[in-house]
């Protein structure tokens, strides 16, 4: 059984039966956890799948595997007052089973800039062959225009013929993006990028995971669809980066 196999067992179990007892089955003895929704180790996230109410439900949009990284991007209901929609990172060790994990969350939004959800889209990963040279197409946008902040170079990576977005309040295009982020300069939230942490690629689906600023400290998580060598879709969670957390390792 393979890392995606896995965590999509493991998952299903635990957030669609909502069975604690597959902790033991699925879930390593040293599981490492970085969400700020529970404590470190296997025990927490028992106790995090007992408690899960009556309605919650995971409705799941894709799901990108890259070696023993699979990532999960969907929306949870039931799961606070309002649905929630999410990125989950975990990380499969050599023995099959969950050995850590990463998530952002963000509340739906009904309305969004563009006509479309947070979630909808292509959902399984294209274009197999293209993994590597995404991946390197991807990581080089993320140095010299996320990190680098170049916007001088932004068509070299994003389509100036498609590019849809799922951000809540940017419309579709490059010129929705740069209103969208002339808009937010304007309430203080200029989009600054320190570090990519992790770049999680499977076919024409490319995630990235960062850390910087929004106004606030924030975790960015961008995934981005390529074609025909340029960024055509995206699809974010901008999560601020809380003062305290459950355990100590950190939320990256």
């Amino acid at each position: 059984m393979g890392s995606k196999e896995i965590v999509l067992k493991a998952a299903g179990e635990l957030f669609g039966e909502k069975d604690p007892s597959a902790v033991d089955r699925w879930v390593a003895a040293d599981y490492r956890q970085h969400s700020s929704l529970a404590a470190d180790g296997p025990e927490a996230l028992r106790q995090l799948v007992a408690g899960l109410p009556e309605g919650f439900r995971y409705e799941g949009a894709r799901v990108i595997a890259d070696g023993d990284l699979v990532a999960l991007h969907g929306t949870y209901h039931g799961f606070g007052p309002q649905p929630l929609v999410a990125f989950d990172l975990f990380r499969v060790d050599a023995d099959g089973r969950l050995a850590e994990h990463w998530d952002a969350l963000t509340p739906v939004v009904a309305d969004t800039a563009s006509g479309r959800s947070q979630t909808d889209g292509p959902a399984a990963p294209g274009d197999p062959d293209r993994t590597e040279a995404n991946r390197a197409l991807v990581t080089e946008f993320a140095e010299k225009v996320l990190v680098g902040a170049d916007y001088s170079v932004l068509t070299d990576y994003i389509s100036t013929e498609t590019y849809h977005q799922h951000n809540p309040e940017a419309a579709d295009g490059l010129d929705g993006f740069g209103a969208a982020a002339a808009a937010w300069a304007g309430q203080g939230k200029n989009l600054v990028y320190r570090t990519v942490h992790r770049v999680v690629a499977e076919g024409d689906l490319v995630l990235l995971q960062s850390e910087g600023e929004f106004g606030v400290p924030v975790a960015y998580w961008d995934l981005f669809r390529v074609a025909d060598g340029r960024i055509v879709e995206h699809w974010d969670v901008i999560a601020p980066v809380p003062a305290e957390l459950p355990h100590t390792n950190g939320l990256f």
